[in-house]
């Protein structure tokens, strides 16, 4: 029926619906809780006005319309997610714009947040314990800013966190020894801060652990590494542990990847792993003070691809077996006190192994061969640990 024939309340009302329906402002298809919008306003105002540049992601950020409502063509554009039913933020992704400001405890009023990643910024000052009241947050990267102060004990009630970088920063203090309560923690990384003291238990369930570049100390205890039968990867390089390395370290039952270099380290104990589904691919153990003789035991490793000693004061022979090994393809044995020929495995035309003999106290390595640089110690050196020449080993 044409408009001009219906009743007028009829096309009165009619009017009045489309006109609703065409001036009804986007920002009231959302209805974002307000104590989230309160906290996103804290965090932009903790952040110097200076830092935020017209094309970063905080510039897009204008709180006359409401965060979550869509469709995002003008304002908040980038940086938040929001739940399917745009009331609540659960997510807080930074662009790396180079914002410096303090992180706003009202932060945690973000109470769905899932996801926390403010990377490679320059976010200062402490992170405030109220970050403990974020129960659903499952990653939290704060990498790369200048974060100080200690790591919060508070932050280690976050029983659905998985991921934690806080790597990076100018964090000091020691580490929570509440930190195994992290129950679903898979991956830590802690790297290049100032924390001192030794190391805590760790999470069952965690994969990845990386505290390179800090100031930790005292030997590494079964303890701090008991039941973490999915642990795979282990980085505490360029710290200042000391002892031996027990045996057991190496039996980790899931241990992919090592690296203990630049550490204090005297001794290593090597024991032949448990089966033969052991995953040990690569090992790094250089710059230390380890004082042994070579243990033919690396070499039972049935993936061990990369081995590093270099730089300790390892003495003896190289056992024939590390010239056999099909999967070697790295070996780095040069700055040490090893002594006799090399395996002619080596030197077979056929080896893919690369690095480096040099050195050390080996008599006849082929100067042709990249793997004898730089040249062996002056047999007077070499004298001092063995109190004679060595006699060249049959």
């Amino acid at each position: 029926m044409p408009l001009l024939a219906m009743s007028n309340p009829t096309l009165i009302l009619l009017l009045l619906c489309l006109s609703f329906l065409f001036s009804k402002p986007l920002h009231l298809q959302a209805l974002t809780l307000s104590s989230d919008i309160s906290a996103l306003e804290a965090f932009k105002y903790s952040i110097k006005p200076s830092t935020i540049f017209s094309w970063s992601c905080l510039a897009s950020w204008n709180f006359s319309i409401d965060p979550c409502s869509l469709p995002r063509r003008y304002s908040f554009i980038c940086g938040i997610t929001c739940s399917p039913d745009s009331t609540r933020v659960t997510s807080l992704v930074l662009d790396p714009a180079g914002y410096s400001g303090t992180l706003s405890p009202l932060l945690s009023k973000l109470t769905q947040l899932t996801h926390l990643d403010l990377s490679d910024n320059s976010f200062y000052g402490p992170i405030p314990s109220s970050i403990s009241s974020l129960a659903n947050l499952e990653t939290l990267s704060l990498r790369s800013n200048s974060f100080s102060g200690s790591l919060p004990p508070s932050l280690t009630t976050l029983k659905s966190l998985t991921s934690l970088d806080i790597s990076l920063n100018s964090l000091s203090g020691t580490l929570p020894t509440t930190l195994s309560a992290l129950s679903s923690l898979r991956r830590i990384d802690l790297s290049f801060n100032k924390f001192t003291g030794s190391l805590p238990k760790f999470p069952s369930n965690l994969a990845e652990l990386a505290l390179r570049g800090n100031f930790l100390s005292g030997y590494l205890l079964e303890s701090s590494f008991q039941g973490l039968n999915q642990l795979e990867v282990v980085e505490l390089s360029a710290n200042m542990f000391t002892g031996k390395l027990r045996g057991w370290f190496f039996r980790l039952p899931s241990l992919q990847q090592v690296n203990l270099s630049n550490n204090s380290f005297s001794g290593l104990e090597i024991w032949k792993p448990l089966d033969a589904n052991s995953d040990l691919v690569a090992v790094d153990l250089g710059f230390n003070r380890i004082e042994e003789y070579l243990s033919v035991n690396f070499a039972t490793f049935p993936l061990l691809s990369s081995l590093s000693l270099r730089y300790n004061r390892f003495r003896g022979p190289i056992a024939w077996e590390y010239g056999k090994k099909a999967t070697l393809k790295r070996l780095f044995l040069d700055g040490n006190f090893f002594n006799g020929k090399v395996p002619a495995g080596f030197f077979s035309g056929g080896s893919p192994v690369s690095g480096s003999f040099g050195d050390n106290c080996l008599e006849n390595c082929p100067v042709s061969s990249q793997l004898c640089l730089p040249s062996q110690k002056p047999t007077s050196i070499c004298r001092q640990l063995y109190g004679r020449k060595p006699k060249p080993s049959h």
